[in-house]
């Protein structure tokens, strides 16, 4: 276990791969994940000698839980300071959820750094509905039950088919979550209230100047496909692609899809440069 401490906050980390190699890429969790979510998704980058760095935010399941809530600025500051920290130069960035708004956080505030960004069912504002969902997980969490606290998503948050095939997978997430302590809840609340409080940039997104993948899945109920459309229409050199028979956990429900599309959008843009 690496920990990277800034500001007073210990950042939990995981840097893989090719310690040498002149190739980085980074991974933004979503906000009830850590960085082991991105199992399915990195190790195509490992095989062909990468170098992989992921972490928690400060809130999440192995890093410190300050009380919130936080900024998204926040988040990329503790991000850079640890990339910093590595002697990372330039990245290509991954987000997902959560993680993409931090992402394009990072990419506005650190241009030079970013070498391209990928964007996963993720947002650059919110609605009623959003706002209202955000709400209704901070009241569920209160409770401190987290197999319930699990079982209260799964329907909005995974596709038809992907919930039809993987019951057993959800009885073993269900359990884990259990064993949730009181700490998580209160990072989880951090986060919560950090979404609430400074979601908005898509009047900034213009300046981001990278080239650019965006991914939605078509069943996402999360952060449905208007949400990425209205981050596609603002920010220059895009690429937009709708997953199908696919809910808001892309990273879960379609990797191989996934892994296809972020591996070759990252590698195109890598050898043309």
């Amino acid at each position: 276990m690496a920990v990277f401490e800034t500001n007073g906050v210990n950042i939990f980390y995981e840097d893989l791969g090719n310690k040498n190699s002149e190739h980085v890429i980074v991974f933004f969790n979503g906000a009830m994940s850590t960085t082991t979510s991105w199992s399915l998704l990195y190790p195509i980058f490992q095989q062909l000698g990468w170098r992989i760095v992921l972490h928690d935010y400060k809130g999440q399941l192995k890093s410190d839980k300050p009380t919130g809530p936080y900024t998204f600025k926040e988040h990329v500051d503790e991000a850079k300071a640890l990339f910093d920290h590595l002697g990372l130069n330039q990245v290509h960035v991954v987000g997902t959820s959560y993680g993409g708004r931090v992402a394009m956080e990072f990419a506005l505030q650190h241009s030079d750094a970013t070498l391209t960004l990928s964007i996963i069912n993720s947002f650059s504002e919110s609605d009623a509905y959003l706002d209202t969902m955000v709400a209704g997980w901070d009241k569920t969490r209160v409770f401190g039950n987290g197999e319930n606290f699990l079982w209260s998503v799964v329907p909005t948050f995974y596709g038809k088919t992907f919930i039809e095939e993987n019951q057993a997978t959800f009885e073993e997430r269900a359990k884990t979550f259990g064993m949730a302590n009181a700490e998580f809840f209160v990072g989880q609340k951090a986060i919560y209230d950090t979404f609430s409080t400074d979601i908005y940039v898509t009047d900034r997104l213009h300046a981001i100047g990278c080239p650019t993948l965006i991914v939605v899945g078509d069943q996402d109920l999360v952060t449905p496909i208007k949400f990425s459309q209205i981050i596609a229409q603002h920010i220059p050199h895009t690429e937009f692609v709708v997953i199908p028979d696919c809910g808001h956990v892309t990273i879960m429900e379609k990797p191989k899809e996934l892994e296809s599309l972020v591996f070759g959008f990252v590698m195109k843009h890598t050898l043309t440069t």
